[in-house]
């Protein structure tokens, strides 16, 4: 579909509203130089940001308070995680004035297919899936082969065993399959005690994101996780069993043991659709770790790993050495890269 054409009268207002918002910005910035000078911000502080709201950050300060800032016009793209240096003003108030290397970034495509910046020094990806809604492998991988490209490491949730029959069935062999690739697994569920250590054990020391399809329980685990603080939580749909989509804005969490933070967590918003549509082909392959071992080693270096004669990957379907419902989810999603983003299904 086309874009509308604006008109002149139109192009005008939004270039006037611009303009007002760059004048602003830098009336502002203007503001914070002179009380700079002047002496009314304090000393730079280290702080990381906890919540994001437009041009408005919600700062964690090194006693662990939260403190209000706005946000210089060129720090433009700050997001939850960030480690900045702010500086306190009056009434509780402060000022970002930097932000430090990040050591790893969260992206994920927007409608417009342009990669956005959701979390930032994140050390794990905890992707949760439920007995209900049914998870579907393939989409879990599109969460390891995201997770893999982004360099953090992800670590595989299972919740709801309550639901689960005693031998796992279906979904208990699924989840075995991908531990014996190496991947962590943390088996849990918020009707009973089942796997909290294990799961507490797992988040303990690491800054962790919760991502998944919408209704497998994210925010009911951070909930009973964080009792302290408040979270909307949705209900499943008795008709459809899907899930319903509850935060609105990634935000970052202290888990505490004694007052003292232990743990970190970021609930961001749900997640219907997860393209992988700015990763190439190559990056797919090599975000299917059972590959590694055999790529490289095909007869002919341009190998699309199909039908060629000679394809490493191919042999080592067919030898037991990758199984063949991972391959044919690897052939799905390397078929949709040129195509809109798969939707997870209930």
């Amino acid at each position: 579909m086309s874009k509308r054409k604006l008109s002149r009268q139109q192009r005008w207002r939004v270039e006037k509203v611009q303009a007002e918002r760059a004048q602003r910005a830098e009336k502002r910035d203007t503001q914070d130089a002179e009380k700079l000078a002047a002496g009314e911000y304090g000393a730079e502080q280290p702080g990381r940001v906890m919540a994001h709201f437009g041009r408005t950050l919600e700062v964690r300060n090194a006693d662990g308070v939260p403190v209000r800032c706005h946000l210089r016009a060129n720090l433009d793209g700050l997001v939850t995680g960030d480690r900045v240096i702010w500086r306190a003003g009056q009434e509780g108030s402060g000022v970002v004035v930097a932000r430090d290397e990040r050591a790893s970034v969260l992206k994920r495509p927007d409608a417009r297919g342009q990669l956005k910046p959701v979390a930032a020094n994140i050390d794990q990806i905890l992707i949760v899936f439920a007995a209900e809604p049914a998870p579907h492998p393939n989409l879990i991988d599109r969460y390891l082969v995201a997770a893999e490209a982004t360099g953090i490491a992800p670590v595989l949730v299972l919740n709801k065993t309550d639901l689960l029959p005693n031998d796992g069935g279906e979904l208990g062999q699924l989840l075995e399959r991908y531990r014996d690739l190496g991947y962590t697994v943390v088996r849990t569920t918020t009707a009973t005690d089942s796997g909290w250590d294990a799961l507490r054990r797992q988040l303990e020391g690491r800054t962790s994101v919760f991502v998944g399809q919408s209704g497998v329980g994210k925010s009911s685990l951070i909930d009973l996780l964080l009792p302290d603080e408040t979270l909307r939580i949705g209900a499943l749909s008795e008709d459809s069993r899907k899930g319903t989509h509850t935060t609105t804005t990634a935000r970052l969490y202290a888990m505490r043991t004694d007052e003292v933070i232990d743990g970190e967590l970021i609930d961001s918003p749900g997640i219907r659709e997860f393209g992988l549509i700015h990763l190439d082909e190559q990056a797919v392959t090599d975000g299917f770790i059972e590959f590694r071992p055999f790529i490289g080693h095909c007869r002919f270096r341009d190998c699309r790993h199909r039908a060629e004669p000679g394809c490493a990957l191919l042999e080592a379907v067919e030898a037991g050495n990758i199984h063949p419902e991972r391959f044919a989810s690897y052939r799905r999603i390397v078929d949709s890269l040129n195509a809109e983003p798969i939707r997870s299904r209930p």
